[in-house]
């Protein structure tokens, strides 16, 4: 037991220390860790990691979803909807299909049905991956909104095509009505399931005297509730997480009372993804051994599995850029009729769309999912063979996409600024005075006789012409320090009205403001 836990400390500093190295050279993690994984499985008698596929969508899956739907702009989601929706399920569905029949084709003895199992295990991209990678580089805002959106979603219908293809799999049929009915419960009762516990959380952290500690670990609790209770009643406990997440996203302030309990709730949110992350990423290359003994049991040359992963590789990055083109397409065709997000999209973003489908996470947690054997008691056919594709799949993707993206990236040099957002500077000027107008007005309207006042409007302007913190609030009493929290909560209140109300804002500016807010207020309440 003591050997086991130093090994998985081992890890952590593994991956503690592999990241640093990332950051220093400049590459996204997720490519090191796969690497650092891959370096580590080799070692003789390197205890193996062992992880039982039914708990691995419980474990690492629902806080990724959730901390990606709570952190995504839902105003820039709803503004791109038409092309997001379309990578999400209409490219993924695409994807599955193109697959199964290639996979039924040219692998022997691989139905259908398996093909559709594979399929359905690749076809989504990996928002961590490209992510990371975009941290380096800039893009247009509305680009990195459509590839973080395409990821809450294409998760969802990516995982209800490995359901219904497994069950095609162990039942040797497949039945297109009840199959129809099935998806439809997915759908409406996953969505609706995250929603109704979303309520019922925010109910209870507006109505209860929670504290902080309360609060971050009832945060954490939340995307486990979601998906457990939304599987158990057969629906998808992605759309639930991804449902309730953006719920919660929109009213994230009644969700987290407290600047204290927003400032530790953002900080171990934070902390507790990277180190989920930094272990999947990991457990990618070390489970490499595992996967080859496997097919060798199969009686498949490794050289032969290396090929078909070549081959489903490039079936997925040829598809995508087809995607993009056709999705580019389709919106010059489409402005003629209808109003679209963006009517003049630039040509060179298919190239970029085209070359952002590196697989990670949610592909490797699918794969792993697969029964050992069937409920017959028979092995689960190719099993080892479509873990090994993954395995590719996911190595080269991410290996030679990643590496390459940045590069690709400055060599369009797409302008980062568009006219669908204000520039920082312009957003910067626009919600520095509105929140100084704002706090103006509550203290012109509330503070009539207080004998501090001058003094106090003093030191809030001197605040906002950026004077040092300790000198604009000295002198302050605690009545005068009362005031000002109330000020800053009139503020709050004028920014999340102006990120509803004005389509110019990104609402990354709108939070960074916030933010500041809250530091403010605790920075004073502490001292």
């Amino acid at each position: 037991m003591a050997e086991i836990f130093t090994f998985y400390l081992a890890l952590v500093i593994a991956i503690v220390f592999t990241v640093m190295l990332a950051k220093k050279l400049r590459v996204a993690y997720p490519i090191l860790l796969v690497i650092a994984g891959l370096l580590i499985s080799v070692i003789p008698e390197i205890h193996r990691i062992k992880i039982n596929p039914e708990l691995i969508f419980i474990i690492f899956l629902p806080p990724l979803l959730y901390e990606a739907a709570f952190q995504v702009s839902w105003k820039e989601l709803w503004k791109l909807r038409r092309i997001v929706t379309s990578f999400a399920f209409i490219i993924v569905f695409l994807n599955a299909i193109v697959v199964a029949f290639i996979a039924n084709t040219y692998i022997p003895g691989f139905s259908l049905a398996a093909g559709f199992v594979l399929g359905g295990i690749v076809s989504p991209p990996d928002a961590v991956s490209a992510g990371a990678i975009l941290k380096y580089v800039k893009v247009p805002k509305n680009y990195s909104t459509i590839l973080e959106g395409e990821s809450l979603f294409n998760d969802a219908s990516s995982l209800i095509i490995l359901r219904f293809a497994m069950i095609s799999v162990a039942t040797g049929q497949f039945i297109w009505q009840q199959a129809a009915l099935s998806f439809c419960w997915m759908v409406v009762g996953g969505v609706g399931m995250g929603l109704a516990i979303a309520v019922v959380f925010l109910k209870i952290h507006k109505n209860f005297p929670t504290d902080v500690n309360m609060d971050v670990i009832l945060s954490l609790i939340t995307p486990y509730v979601m998906y457990i209770t939304a599987e158990e009643v057969h629906s998808s406990g992605v759309l639930s997480v991804v449902s309730g997440g953006l719920y919660l996203s929109v009213r994230r302030h009644e969700f987290l009372k407290t600047p204290e309990s927003r400032l530790k709730g953002f900080n171990v949110w934070e902390s507790f993804t990277f180190l989920i992350n930094g272990i999947v990423f990991l457990i990618i290359g070390l489970d490499l051994p595992e996967i080859t003994e496997g097919l060798k049991n199969e009686g498949t040359k490794i050289s032969t599995a290396i090929g078909y992963g070549l081959l489903v590789t490039a079936i997925l990055i040829i598809l995508r850029f087809v995607a993009s083109y056709a999705a580019v397409l389709v919106t010059l065709i489409m402005r003629n009729f209808i109003a679209v997000a963006d009517p003049n999209p630039d040509r060179k973003s298919p190239l970029l769309f085209g070359w952002t489908g590196m697989r990670g996470v949610v592909s490797l947690a699918a794969a792993l999912s697969i029964p050992v054997a069937l409920d017959n008691g028979l092995p689960f056919p190719h099993r080892d063979l479509i873990l090994f594709i993954t395995f590719v799949v996911i190595l080269v993707t991410l290996i030679l996409q990643g590496l390459t993206l940045p590069a690709l990236i400055k060599w369009l040099n797409i302008p980062v600024q568009t006219t669908y957002h204000l520039s920082e500077k312009e957003a910067a000027l626009l919600l520095q005075n509105g929140i100084k107008n704002t706090a103006l007005s509550y203290l012109n309207k509330e503070i009539r006789d207080d004998n501090d006042k001058k003094k106090y409007i003093k030191n809030i302007l001197a605040r906002w012409q950026k004077e040092k913190y300790e000198e604009s609030i000295l002198g302050l009493s605690d009545d005068g320090k009362d005031v000002y929290f109330a000020t800053i909560e009139k503020q709050r209140s004028w920014l999340r009205l102006e990120n509803q109300n004005n389509p110019l804002i990104d609402e990354e500016f709108i939070r960074r403001h916030l933010h500041k807010l809250d530091l403010e207020e605790e920075r004073l309440r502490v001292e």
